[in-house]
């Protein structure tokens, strides 16, 4: 039988378990910040009929949609984002979820791009999101639960750069560039990758002429925050975000064409991976899939990308490198029930246990432990099961202790 290598997708990856404590651990400290600040969580499924998500993001964009027939003829696709499920959400329950509504999101999304470092055809986002009233207090939250997380994670070299839709919008419309807006701004996005001079060429192919793309730099240059973010930045002191956290930068333009106020995207000074969070405001995505006319602002954190530049920064602490606290070993049929019962009592007790399920020499259920770093070992053979005791051993210090079963208590919920 020819059988093929066994491999993984490009774009897509495993997780062991070493990658998942970190994983693990950076989502903590997501949800228990989200929660903070009242956030609450939210799934949505993975599949969604092609027509919610089609045509929200961009012709660039949706080119990106993992879409095909199911079995049932119908047109669906794969998550592209958490933004758009959500305002669905909101468009058939809105009767249920009093505004404004604040959620927290964290599920993978499906993208079919090209990989690269930092970017992966199935990843990790990490979404807030409050629904309700238009208000700067909002938009000032997103960047305030940002600064929050990054400080949480130990990050110290990043800018949350700041900018909004209408800005750019006037900038657009000054330079007599409405008809071509959507393509121009994509331009105006590249301005920090490949600067002046390469905006330029790519604004000369796509027929915008010298004298619009030399008004277009001029108005970037000159723009300054409309009153809105004026009153967004006004109010992040009181947030306890510090001026050195953010800055507005004009060239901020996000790629997807639903937001229409404030943006903000997060850069480290490195890795070079790109931007680690993203978002802004958008008011009309809910009443654009058919829901009532709710505004909306929202940031993603590029889990995935968190996750990378923390190992690549060495930014963990030191991590719990097993959950299981003890290992019962096991003695054959023999002891079987005192090590059942053992493990029982442990696991009663919130001590998290594993009870190893074959008999096997000591020896090799010691290396196991051992291997899965699990720091201690309790052994009940037929000697100790006569008196009623316990051999415990101390995986680190390679010592073996008689206790009973009240001392081992003691001893593990230390």
């Amino acid at each position: 039988m020819n059988q093929s290598k066994p491999q993984t997708l490009k774009g897509f990856r495993d997780f062991l378990p070493d990658d998942m404590r970190v994983r693990n651990y950076v989502k903590k400290i997501c949800i228990e910040a989200f929660e903070q600040f009242g956030f609450e969580p939210l799934e949505t499924p993975t599949l969604e009929y092609a027509s919610t998500l089609m045509g929200k993001y961009g012709k660039e964009a949706d080119k990106l949609v993992y879409k095909f027939k199911d079995n049932g003829d119908r047109d669906v696709g794969l998550r592209y984002d958490l933004t758009v499920p959500t305002a669905k959400v909101l468009s058939i329950y809105q009767q249920q979820l009093p505004l404004p509504f604040k959620r927290y999101q964290i599920q993978s999304v499906w993208r079919a791009d090209k990989p690269q470092k930092g970017r992966y055809r199935e990843f990790t986002q990490c979404d807030i999101d409050t629904f309700g009233p238009p208000s700067p207090l909002n938009d000032a939250e997103m960047v305030a639960v940002i600064y929050t997380i990054l400080q949480k994670l130990n990050f110290k070299k990043y800018q949350i750069k700041i900018n909004s839709r209408q800005v750019l919008f006037e900038i657009i419309t000054r330079s007599g560039l409405e008809e071509q807006k959507f393509t121009v701004l994509q331009s105006v996005d590249k301005l920090s990758k490949i600067g002046y001079d390469g905006v330029q060429k790519e604004l000369i192919s796509k027929d915008i002429s010298q004298e619009q793309i030399e008004l277009l730099f001029k108005y970037v240059k000159e723009a300054q925050p409309d009153d809105y973010l004026k009153s967004v930045f006004s109010k992040l002191s009181e947030f306890g975000v510090p001026q050195s956290a953010y800055s507005f930068d004009p060239t901020i333009v996000r790629g997807l064409d639903y937001y229409t106020g404030p943006i903000f995207e997060t850069y480290v000074e490195e890795p070079k991976i790109g931007s680690i969070t993203g978002g802004g405001r958008y008011d009309n995505l809910v009443s654009s899939l058919g829901g009532p006319n709710i505004s909306a602002v929202g940031t993603t954190l590029g889990f995935d990308r968190i996750v990378d530049c923390i190992i690549e920064l060495k930014l963990l602490p030191q991590l719990q490198t097993s959950t299981t606290k003890v290992m019962v070993a096991n003695f054959g049929l023999d002891t079987e029930k005192e090590a059942i019962g053992l493990a029982t009592t442990l696991r009663a007790n919130k001590i998290a246990t594993m009870l190893y399920p074959t008999f096997d020499k000591l020896g090799k259920q010691f290396a196991y432990a051992d291997a899965k770093k699990i720091p201690f070992v309790a052994a009940i053979g037929s000697d100790e099961a006569k008196a009623g005791k316990i051999m415990l051993k101390n995986m680190a210090k390679k010592e073996q202790t008689l206790v009973s079963q009240e001392d081992l208590l003691s001893i593990l919920m230390i």
